[in-house]
């Protein structure tokens, strides 16, 4: 019995061992380990992916400059087309939504080795994107950005490519949180898109106090991507502030007094605050 125990206690450390070191394992490279360091590239968890590009070649991927995030014009600064759709495990149902990630390739005589910096803004769906634990479908600019100066289109006709990916923290120099108040808002419906979060970049939970004497925090749900809705019994009276809850870390902020009573939908609210990131 004792040669037994014995015996089953070595296959059972051989297995562990085989999980820890196998990189092909599906246990190997779970969602709960794209975390960051903050060392601005030192120490960086880098993982596998595969990366393939759509839209103009020189173009931010959708024809709308938009995607499954709910992000606007994101051909233009901050983004500056450097932009990705992610899989599932990437996405995360839309609670991915602005997270940011480093990119880069090595296996192609045209990659330069040095990581591009990208924010999640859309879903990648099916075929390739389904295929592997983490994929990029990237804007054509973000392919490009990861080639020798002048090689870009060499790049781009390479199809589909193994590149490493590491979670990093968002950094939008200059901007403070913003919140975009989605057309159709109106006194029992409340829409936002939340923008240019430092830090985690992606968010859990989104919460509005409204301007009334003994208001309380309601929660709003999320509606697609990054957008967050609150579906009211009685009419809403602003101003409005919002709690926002990162995905990551769980670390809140909160904009006093954001949105004002006369909001107009359709247009952009700027706060005050930004995350440390």
């Amino acid at each position: 019995m004792a040669l037994i125990s014995k015996s089953l206690l070595i296959t059972s450390l051989v297995l562990v061992s085989i999980l820890a070191i196998n990189p092909n394992s599906c246990n190997a490279f779970k969602f709960k380990s794209l975390n960051y360091s903050d060392d601005n590239g030192g120490g960086l968890q880098w993982g596998s992916a595969s990366a393939t590009w759509y839209g103009a070649p020189t173009g931010a991927g959708p024809d709308d400059n938009g995607g499954g995030c709910g992000f606007k014009n994101v051909n233009l600064p901050p983004f500056n087309s450097l932009i990705s759709c992610g899989n599932a495990a990437i996405f995360r149902g839309g609670k991915g939504c602005g997270s940011c990630y480093q990119v880069k390739c090595t296996g192609h005589p045209a990659c330069s080795g040095n990581p591009s910096t990208i924010t999640i803004t859309d879903e990648c769906l099916y075929g390739v994107c389904s295929d592997a634990e983490h994929h990029f479908d990237m804007s054509g600019t973000t392919f490009g950005s990861m080639a020798i100066a002048g090689r870009e289109d060499e790049l781009r006709h390479a199809g589909r490519m193994a590149i490493l990916f590491a979670r990093v923290p968002c950094n939008y120099p200059g901007l403070t949180v913003s919140f975009h108040v989605e057309e159709g808002s109106n006194p029992m419906y409340l829409a936002i898109l939340v923008e240019y979060a430092d830090g985690d970049g992606d968010l859990s939970q989104v919460d509005v106090l409204e301007g009334t004497q003994g208001a309380t925090w309601t929660p709003l749900r999320q509606s697609w991507g990054a957008i967050w809705r609150l579906d009211s019994s009685h009419p809403l009276q602003g101003p409005f502030s919002v709690r926002i809850t990162t995905l990551t870390s769980g670390k809140t902020l909160v904009a006093q007094n954001v949105i004002p009573a006369d909001y107009v939908p359709n247009y952009t609210y700027r706060s005050v605050v930004q995350f440390n990131s």
